[in-house]
């Protein structure tokens, strides 16, 4: 098959293809073609084609080209989290093996700084870099380091064929605990995941899907694919909870992808458009609190479950559902298996918890470069995901935490997400992150880092309050014995980062021994 954004240029030219809320730029799928056909022909004349590594470090309406651009070459996508230092950027940029690497104006110079590296050591890659949007950009470099696309003089070049199996995307995880893996997605990952979420949330020609998420993730990205493949627009938004709901109304969004923190946030800036039939909310565990406030304010909220691995989601819930089962993230998507399984890989019954195993044909073939680790990752009934959760008789799936987030404390083991949904009911608490410290009395303790709600009166909300409060529901083992108030630090995805919440909890424990 050949690019997908071409076929829908000459399916619908005249439909709205993408709207920029920033600047109120709007293109129709002819005008973003012609956009896309020139930038493909410049990345032509740079040498770059099929099977070629493209890196994208950018945002805006030139990312969303780039992502098109870079299929109708032929080659595959690794997007790049702007958010990362120079001193992260440089492993990731090694690991794919870069041809080329797309950047714009405000990622250039810490692009060409992750190159270089520490002491002039950088990857062992050396990717041709190109500025995107602009006939001249200053990056403080030499001109032939570091020059913009625009001044390539685009060159034709031959439209690949795409097979279903051919990787289109490499996408890096959150890395919430640990190294970061690139994983491989290929073009049926990304299509059935489309059909799959279509199939469950539906699909109108005139939907406008507002993203305000970056293309580093799955969250971002998939709207951009899925957008090509319905024929309908996104909508590219700003993450401030204000100027995002004015660009939702003026726009008549009909769906927007959210990570938990920012819909709590465009709760307590004001009321979302009546034009919305789906707010897909995933990234991060939902607060049962935040679906009720949903559910009150008669917002069409969807939460969902999914993974870099699975192409973005596994399983959604319908607003109607999640309101009626709060918790559920719905039934796996058509064509996605999920089993339960227990310590030895087998199922175990209905309602019982255990690692949630994912199979069908949005699962990734791999991790590049990595075979060991993808052999880990399967098992015989497919991808091993490391989260815990159950199925119900109804077949809806809930989902606890981690599998490697479980605490052991004098040999007895916690559930870090049943003492953070107890520390969310307290009063005066937006959210908690709970993490097991290393202790040498009892192997671990328990640990909570406690978030505030900005609107609370924190003069009530101290140790003794959250002890008092935990110790009524549950038992004395599972209670924290750390506790630290700040506002929870998060990936780009919106997940708790937990390596960084156990470092300001070491901090706050060590601060109070006084070491």
């Amino acid at each position: 098959m050949r690019d997908w954004l071409g076929q829908r240029a000459r399916a619908s030219p005249e439909a709205a293809a993408l709207v920029d809320a920033r600047d109120g730029g709007a293109y129709s799928y002819d005008d973003l073609d012609e956009r896309v056909e020139l930038l493909a022909g410049r990345l032509a004349a740079e040498g770059t084609g099929v099977d070629d590594h493209v890196g994208l470090l950018a945002s805006g309406v030139d990312a969303v080209a780039a992502v098109h651009a870079t299929m109708r070459v032929g080659a595959r996508l690794v997007p790049l989290s702007a958010a990362l230092t120079a001193a992260e950027l440089a492993p990731r940029i090694d690991r794919a093996d870069l041809d080329a690497l797309l950047c714009d104006a405000g990622t250039a110079e810490r692009a060409l700084a992750a190159l270089d590296g520490e002491d002039g050591e950088g990857p062992e890659s050396d990717p041709l870099v190109r500025v995107l949007g602009g006939s001249r950009v200053e990056v403080g470099v030499e001109t032939g380091s570091c020059r913009p696309l625009a001044a390539t003089t685009p060159r034709p070049f031959e439209l690949p064929e795409w097979a279903l199996e051919d990787p289109l995307v490499m996408l890096y995880t959150s890395g919430t605990t640990g190294r970061p893996k690139l994983v491989v997605l290929t073009v049926k990952n990304l299509l059935a995941s489309a059909a799959g979420s279509a199939f469950r949330l539906g699909v109108l020609p005139d939907d406008r899907w507002a993203s305000p998420l970056t293309t580093s993730s799955m969250g971002g990205l998939a709207p951009i694919y899925r957008a090509s493949l319905y024929g309908s627009a996104v909508v590219r938004c700003p993450t401030d909870p204000e100027a995002l709901l004015a660009a939702m109304a003026d726009h008549g969004a009909t769906g927007v992808s959210l990570v938990p923190t920012l819909l709590s946030r465009l709760l307590d800036a004001g009321d979302l458009p009546d034009s919305l039939r789906a707010v897909l909310l995933g990234g991060a565990p939902a607060p049962e609190d935040l679906i009720e406030r949903c559910a009150d304010r008669g917002v069409p909220v969807c939460p969902t479950y999914g993974m870099t691995e699975t192409a973005s989601q596994v399983a959604t819930a319908r607003p109607g559902e999640a309101v009626e089962h709060v918790g559920t993230v719905g039934r796996p998507l058509l064509f996605t298996e999920v089993t339960v399984v227990d310590e030895r890989g087998d199922p175990v019954a209905t309602g019982e918890s255990g690692e949630l195993v994912v199979a069908g044909p949005t699962v990734t073939p791999g991790y590049y470069g990595d075979p060991e680790l993808t052999a880990a990752a399967f098992d015989g009934r497919g991808l091993r995901t490391g989260d815990v959760g159950y199925r119900d008789e109804a077949g809806r799936l809930w989902v606890h935490n981690r599998l490697d987030d479980r605490i052991v404390t004098g040999g007895r083991n916690v559930d870090p997400g049943e003492v953070a949904a107890v520390l969310r009911d307290l009063p005066g608490v937006r959210d908690a992150a709970v993490v097991g410290l290393e202790d040498r009395e009892w192997g671990q303790r328990v640990a909570a880092l406690v978030e505030p709600r900005p609107d609370a009166d924190g003069s009530d909300l101290d140790a003794a309050t959250v002890e008092a409060h935990c110790r009524e529901r549950l038992a004395g083992y599972k209670l924290p014995r750390v506790v630290a108030f700040d506002a929870i630090p998060r990936t780009a995805s919106g997940t708790a980062d937990r390596e960084a919440v156990r470092e300001r909890l070491r901090t706050a424990r060590n601060a109070a021994s006084g070491d």
